[in-house]
């Protein structure tokens, strides 16, 4: 029997080429986009879950009231680790990691001892040896026990020690940024860190056990640099822990020593707690968390893996509603097959089989075709999701759930086409009398609106989340982005600093040059420095307000186009200036300094005279705020370079940048990138989102338009005589192709009105995670309405004005 139902299955497939191509290339297409996701989500769902028990690992947050919201950081002080694991029981290990560029993370130079070469390379940090105990990864060379327990030791991952070393790294000593006086000795080399655990990007990893970073820096409570991380014992009553940590924390130490240090004391703090956040949740639900500074790049949000899956249930169920509204509405060029079964004995139990078997079929090798389309996408989704996934083939469940999953869509997809074409009566069906049921026409037309809807609201999504990312690419920021080349790892000539800047600077097409480290664009190994301010004699008065303190030249302004709007620049040759400042206007608003802030004064710990200020300019991602207080301040930093350009031949002025880099470090090359191109970095997630937005919109009204065509196609030819008639009784081609497609256009129409509300508040949704955003305009609407309306009557259109333009004559031959 079966047997007999596959080759009945194969002839109406090869017999019925169009609706087959159809409805297996619908389902083919959903089903590598479906696999497609599926391993995004499988990737994002497994951060951390290589290492053992991590249902006992546990990340602190601080979480205080600011005005009406929460504020939440995962920066703690240096001493807290090892207090919370001395003093309460159940923390069996705590550690920390140290991912902060102003204490020499994130990009150093290399120099590997007894080499004149030096390499300028990322991925440097600093941790705690039981962070090693913590995230253990397999060890290549090397003891992993003890490795980090000696000052400037140091551990490195495999791919560092094949492309700097031959043979055994440990043992071998190297330096840092052309300092000497510093040797780190490598004591292990590990497995490269997989892309899907939190050290991911990290490929340094040095001992925090040496000296400090200034004087009481390791017993300081007050300077917050540390991500901190406890293990608990088996066993441990996890809110119980969290009590405890956060009583320790916050009451026993924290507050108790700034009343000691004469410290202002605020109801936030009094108010502040410790949250303890597993591991396993840190990836995915660490969006309302500020970062500070701390290296989490690659940090993803849970709300996405939910849309993903969302989009990937719809793509899918689009397909199977392709195949439901091609079974039913080809009815009648089967309802003579299903009389004449019923009539030589078949039962409507066996149709159901064989209808079923047919779907299991279509399934199937649309299963085989979307493994292909997944395997040949698979670069190019890796490219849009910025991930390096693969398919799993040796995984034990991977190929039976598939199947399985297929067999279950199959069933459900051919389930009501089954039951509806197994219903029909014999004596109707053979006397070629209508089988159509008024009820299938009204679910097919449901079923087209509920697919249109769905691409309508995903062509939406598209087109604001592009107009979102083009807002904040595009938006006036402060401060002049464009042809600044940035030079980086140039401490190795840092005594030359000056010498290279005035032979730069003599390059015709180079406007100015800016020596520091302190970037209005965070690249990489550009430094961030909170600190606590006050205007000066309101020490003991206020609180104090956060704001970054940085170190700049006299070029920095002109260099970046800051617009100085009180005072003056900077000038080395004024002694006076080496306390100077030049603040922004957010500094003064939040000090409460009003008037003419020249000459004010304000402290950080060292008091600083205003000479300048200028106009605000964002310098952090305009997901928040995006501005914030700054203070600038004459000091040298300089690791890196800013250059602005006035070239229309960048390609030239490179060449020239070259040859001026070449001959004061011919060891070294030349390490460079564009500041323009680092801002758009910043928001690469966003970009990413916008993209996959568009991809999945494509797919889904191509489906979508793959089952109106052959809709379109049934329905012309079921209406062939009609047409003949009414061409024969005098109506225009263009009326009858009206006449045709118009009840196609409405059904795109109410999926529109539909889908409207639906995007309109799914994307209010997702713009409420930026400060800065776009307001929705209904053009964006009516441009996806439009497109859907143009992709459905281009769909349309072929079939029927084929069938349109036919001799009347041939159609109605046999009346």
């Amino acid at each position: 029997m079966i047997g007999n139902n596959l080759k009945i299955a194969w002839r109406n497939m090869v017999n019925n080429k169009l609706y087959s191509i159809i409805k297996i290339g619908g389902f083919a297409f959903s089903i590598a986009i479906c696999i497609l996701i599926m391993l995004y989500i499988r990737h994002e769902t497994s951060y951390d879950k290589m290492y053992p028990n991590m249902d006992r690992v546990f990340r602190l947050i601080v979480s205080a009231p600011d005005g009406d919201k929460v504020r939440q950081t995962f920066s703690f002080p240096a001493p807290a680790a090892k207090t919370l694991q001395e003093e309460i029981p159940s923390v069996e290990l705590a550690g920390r990691i140290l991912p902060n560029t102003l204490f020499g993370a994130g990009s150093n130079l290399f120099t590997v001892n007894g080499r004149a070469e030096n390499y300028l390379d990322k991925g440097f940090v600093y941790i705690d040896q039981s962070i090693l105990e913590i995230f253990p990864l397999p060890v290549v060379q090397g003891q992993l026990s003890h490795a980090l327990d000696k000052p400037n030791a140091i551990v490195i991952t495999k791919s560092r020690a094949q492309k700097y070393f031959k043979g055994n790294a440990v043992g071998q000593t190297i330096y840092l940024n052309n300092n000497k006086n510093v040797l780190y000795n490598i004591t292990a080399v590990i497995d490269d860190v997989p892309n899907n655990s939190s050290l991911y990007g990290y490929d340094y990893f040095i001992s925090l056990a040496g000296e400090p970073f200034y004087p009481g820096e390791q017993n300081n409570w007050g300077a917050t640099n540390y991500i901190t991380y406890v293990k608990l014992k088996e066993n441990t009553d996890i809110a119980n822990a969290q009590r405890s940590i956060s009583k320790n924390y916050i009451q026993d130490h924290y507050i108790l020593l700034n009343k000691k240090n004469g410290m202002k004391i605020s109801p936030e703090m009094m108010q502040s707690t410790v949250l303890i956040q597993n591991a396993l949740d840190m990836h995915l639900h660490s969006k309302n968390i500020s970062e500070y500074g701390m290296a989490t790049q690659y940090q993803g949000d849970i709300k996405m893996v939910w849309i993903f899956a969302g989009i990937a249930f719809f793509i899918l169920l689009i397909a199977c509603i392709n195949f439901i509204n091609l079974s039913t509405a080809n009815a009648a060029t089967r309802a003579k097959e299903i009389g004449i079964r019923k009539t030589i004995g078949s039962n409507r139990r066996t149709l159901i089989i064989q209808f079923m078997t047919e779907a299991i079929c279509y399934s199937l090798i649309s299963l085989l075709i979307g493994l292909l389309l997944a395997f040949l996408l698979l670069p190019l989704f890796n490219n849009l999701a910025n991930k390096a996934l693969f398919i799993p083939w040796t995984v034990w469940y991977f190929v039976p759930s598939l199947i399985l999953s297929i067999l279950f869509i199959g069933i459900l997809a051919g389930l009501y086409p089954a039951f509806y074409l197994s219903g029909f009566q014999p004596i109707n069906a053979l006397k070629s009398k209508s089988v159509a049921n008024p009820k299938s026409s009204l679910l097919r037309n449901g079923l087209v609106i509920f697919q249109f809807a769905t691409s309508i609201i995903l062509i939406i999504s598209a087109l604001i989340a592009n107009q979102q990312i083009s807002f904040m690419l595009n938006k006036d920021i402060g401060f002049d982005k464009d042809q600044v080349i940035v030079l980086r790892g140039v401490t190795g000539i840092a005594s030359r600093a000056k010498e290279l800047k005035n032979e730069l600077k003599a390059i015709p097409t180079v406007r100015d040059v800016s020596i520091g480290d302190y970037l209005p664009v965070q690249l990489d190994g550009a430094k961030r420095n909170g600190n606590l301010f006050w205007a000066k004699g309101k020490e003991d008065l206020e609180l104090g307000e956060g704001g970054q303190f940085w170190n700049i030249d006299e070029s920095y302004l002109t260099t970046f186009g800051l617009k100085l709007i009180a005072g003056r620049n900077f000038d080395p040759h004024i002694t006076s200036d080496s306390t100077g400042a030049i603040v922004n206007k957010r500094m003064l608003a939040d000090l409460g300094i009003k008037g003419n802030p020249i000459g004010a004064q304000i402290t950080n710990g060292m008091t600083w005279t205003i000479i300048g200020v200028v106009d605000d300019f964002i310098f952090e991602s305009m997901k928040d705020e995006g501005y914030y207080p700054v203070c600038m301040t004459l000091a040298n930093s300089p690791s890196m370079f800013s250059i602005k350009t006035k070239s229309t031949d960048m390609a030239k002025t490179l060449d020239e940048i070259n040859m001026v880099w070449n001959k004061f470090a011919p060891d070294q090359k030349i390490n460079y990138s564009f500041l323009d191109e680092g801002f758009a970095s910043l928001y690469q997630d966003v970009q990413r989102t916008k993209n996959i937005f568009s991809c999945f919109a494509f797919v889904a009204i191509f489906v979508a338009a793959l089952g109106l065509f052959g809709l379109a196609t049934y329905v012309t030819q079921q209406r062939t005589k009609e047409i003949g008639v009414r061409k024969v009784l005098g109506a225009s081609s263009i009326r009858l192709l009206r006449l045709l497609s118009g009840d196609f256009i409405k059904l795109v129409f109410v999926a529109l009105v539909i889908a409207t509300p639906v995007a309109w508040w799914a994307m209010n949704q997702w713009l409420r995670d930026f400060n800065y955003r776009i307001e929705i305009n209904w053009f964006y609407f009516i441009l996806a309405g439009l497109s859907a309306i143009l992709v459905a009557f281009g769909t349309i259109s072929y079939q029927t004005w084929k069938v349109v333009r036919a001799n009347p004559v041939d159609s109605l031959r046999d009346e």
